[in-house]
């Protein structure tokens, strides 16, 4: 079995960047993407921090899209059906919480299952301290109150595991 997260983070990156699109422009589209692949990398190290937890996850299957979908309203056309059983509910949900708050990602990044988990999760200046282009460029993607009702799924989660966490490392 596998041990890999990328399907699950490009479909959670793609969803992301779907749901809430960056403005006009290549660089734009750059940035935004970036930012939500960061987001969902470090998402994902922490919800499947363990070899034995990625291969549940490819045994059991992700969450695929259709919560997500009908909570924002985001519908999908016809032909993007295969990618999006690819998404987890959960690691979405996660993503948006990081991209809202910076100094949460910060602090996730420095969890140890956020920093090493199934693979280093490196270079996340982006979503850890995004410049101004970054946040003009992911303008949707970063509002915390758009993002609220899919941050709020599963904050709760996260809320809990960074601070047994931080109470493991101290």
């Amino acid at each position: 079995m596998s041990a890999d997260l990328t399907p699950v983070i490009a479909a959670c990156t793609r969803w992301l960047v779907a749901a809430y699109p960056p403005p006009p422009g290549a660089l734009n589209a750059a940035l935004a993407h970036a930012q939500a692949h960061q987001a969902a990398t470090l998402a994902a190290h922490l919800r499947y921090a363990t070899d034995l937890d990625v291969q549940l996850l490819h045994l059991l299957a992700p969450s695929g899209t259709g919560r997500l979908d009908w909570i924002t309203g985001h519908h999908a056309e016809p032909e993007e059906t295969a990618w999006r059983t690819w998404v987890d509910e959960t690691v979405v949900s996660w993503a948006a919480c990081l991209l809202a708050d910076p100094a949460l990602a910060a602090r996730a990044h420095r969890t140890p299952a956020g920093s090493g988990g199934t693979a280093h999760v490196a270079g996340l200046r982006r979503l850890t301290h995004p410049g101004p282009h970054d946040s003009e460029a992911a303008v949707l993607l970063r509002h915390p109150d758009l993002l609220d009702a899919v941050a709020a799924l599963h904050r709760s989660e996260l809320a809990e595991l960074l601070d047994a966490e931080d109470a493991a490392a101290a």
